[in-house]
């Protein structure tokens, strides 16, 4: 563990990193598990042993290469969970693409504005979900981007896609995985930082297979486990978490639903016979509601994740107890990390289990340090958290000055997080730097949300915070400064907002001002607007 007196650690490791790309990694787990279930989509009522996704992922890849994907062209996804989206992410990575993850919440602007940044050529999507006509936005973007070639929804041309897999040879779509390399960037996941437009954060097949796996190697996984998936693919969590840590193991991926509910989850589970079962602390909050209606057979779960936030002491008692999962696993990272940093192992005191966020990961390192004058802090002391290792993204996709801010020319990730390493070397949490507002495990980006309100006619001002919230971490409340002698409502404000950005987006809490708290440098002081919206609110 290195000097104790300071706040840094390396995660020694007896099992090397796996130097190959996804595709090999695959062929690998195919031919040790061939039979064993590989996925099942319940939803969709689909279900692949190994051999057979690895037949559909090679007849994905075909059809991209007949469909004119070039290596390294940037494919969008947009889409909620479902079978598909998994085989396009093999498919990707198998012959050499790199895959666009697109919130499934985001409306025609912002999907816009992904399409542009990464230069999207072909776009995957779902017809529709919930209120979003996917199709319509689509056809909407389509006269705002000029990299955009063609685009496929799953319920229209995907099987018409799929035909074009005929025209490429097994020999020609070997030639194309030879070229792919470990250090390729496979994928671009869109986060908001606390100053403007998202980012694209590019992982390459080194940074996501890796740590995968080694997110299973902490939970013990073996082909025998069944690794029930209801968070979402667009995310890390569900992308690599799930399916990573599953098919480097030789797991079953299993999906309940295109999006989270409490029910089915806990169906699934119980049909399938699911060892492992992920969430933030709200979705286990959820499922342990409706496991007071009715009673389920969980017998069969062992381990699984909880991330995004800490949990509650009594609830990580019934989650332990009540769902059987002894062996659950804390994970703590952010997707410039690929992006687990740290997690709690197996047989981890259940104090530091509440408390802390776990251990540094296999094969990294993590250093807590003074954010003003970037000196290693003390052991117990806070300070802000960096990672260093295989996991750190390669880049900010096309944008080079906000990767600067991000990462040092020695490779360290900032992560903006306040933290403090114990004697143990387990890492506490303690808050943030920045401004950033994560509500359920979404990002949010206060000047996003602020830059848009200003387009309202009326708006003078804006300034957005997040306010404690029991069920998702934070909210967001917006304090608006109205033009003189004009007035606006709550709701007309709400439903400007529903209309042009994602539902997570839009404030919870509207408060009228007409002075902002300042200091005397003129900055607005949103640590104040915090405390006086809490007090005001009657939360926190």
């Amino acid at each position: 563990m290195g000097n104790t007196a300071v706040s840094y650690v390396n995660g020694a490791s007896d099992i090397p990193l796996l130097g190959e790309t996804i595709g090999e990694n695959l062929r690998k787990t195919v031919e040790k598990f061939a039979d064993h279930d590989a996925l099942i989509c319940v939803h969709q009522n689909y279900r692949a042993t190994y051999t057979e996704f690895q037949e559909q992922v090679r007849q994905v890849a075909k059809a991209l290469i007949n469909l004119g994907v070039q290596r390294g062209d940037r494919v969008g996804i947009w889409s909620p969970n479902c079978y598909q989206w998994v085989l396009l992410q093999y498919a990707t990575a198998k012959m050499g693409a790199i895959m666009v993850n697109i919130n499934p919440a985001y409306r025609t602007s912002e999907l816009i504005f992904v399409l542009n940044q990464s230069e999207i050529s072909y776009i995957f999507s779902a017809l529709q979900f919930k209120t979003s006509n996917y199709k319509k936005m689509v056809e909407d973007a389509r006269e705002f981007t000029y990299s955009l070639k063609e685009e496929i929804f799953w319920d229209d041309s995907w099987d018409r896609f799929l035909e074009g897999a005929k025209n490429v040879t097994d020999q020609t779509l070997e030639q194309w995985e030879q070229k792919v390399q470990f250090d390729d960037p496979v994928n671009i996941q869109y986060t908001s930082g606390t100053t403007g437009f998202p980012k694209g954060v590019t992982l390459s097949h080194h940074n996501i297979l890796n740590n995968g796996y080694f997110i299973g190697v902490r939970m013990h996984y073996t082909e025998r486990d069944r690794v029930c998936i209801p968070v979402p693919f667009f995310h890390c969590f569900g992308m690599v978490i799930g399916n990573m840590a599953c098919t480097s193991h030789g797991a079953t991926m299993v999906i309940p639903n295109d999006n989270f509910d409490p029910l089915t989850t806990l169906e699934t589970v119980e049909r399938e016979r699911c060892t492992s079962l992920y969430g933030v602390p709200t979705m286990f909050i959820a499922e342990l509601h409706e496991m007071e209606k009715r009673s389920f057979d969980l017998s069969s779960l062992r381990t699984g994740v909880m991330a995004g936030s800490l949990c509650p002491p009594e609830i990580m008692k019934k989650v332990e107890n009540l769902m059987n999962m002894k062996e659950v696993t804390i994970c703590y990272g952010m997707t410039e990390t690929s992006p687990v940093s740290t997690q709690t192992r197996i047989g981890t005191p259940f104090e530091k289990q509440i408390h802390s966020v776990g251990t540094v990961h296999d094969h990294l390192e993590i250093k807590i340090i003074n954010p003003d004058t970037k000196e290693i802090v003390k052991r117990g002391e806070n300070g802000e958290l960096c990672t260093r290792g295989y996991s750190v993204m390669l880049k900010y996709w096309n944008n080079p000055e906000a990767t600067r801010q991000v990462m040092d020319e020695q490779r360290w990730m900032h992560t903006g997080d306040l933290a403090m390493m114990d004697e143990e070397g387990y890492i506490h949490i303690s808050g943030r730097i920045k401004d950033l507002i994560i509500r359920g495990g979404e990002n949010i980006s206060p000047k996003e949300i602020e830059d848009f309100l200003y387009t309202y006619p009326d708006v003078l001002d804006a300034q957005v915070i997040g306010v404690p919230s029991d069920k998702y971490g934070e909210e967001v409340m917006a304090w608006i400064k109205v033009r003189q002698g004009k007035t606006i409502s709550e709701e007309q404000l709400t439903s400007f907002c529903r209309e042009k950005i994602a539902h997570y987006k839009v404030p919870k809490y509207w408060k009228f001002v007409d002075e902002f708290p300042m200091t005397i440098s003129g900055k607005i002081r949103k640590v104040e607007m915090r405390e006086i919206s809490m007090k005001e609110l009657g939360i926190g």
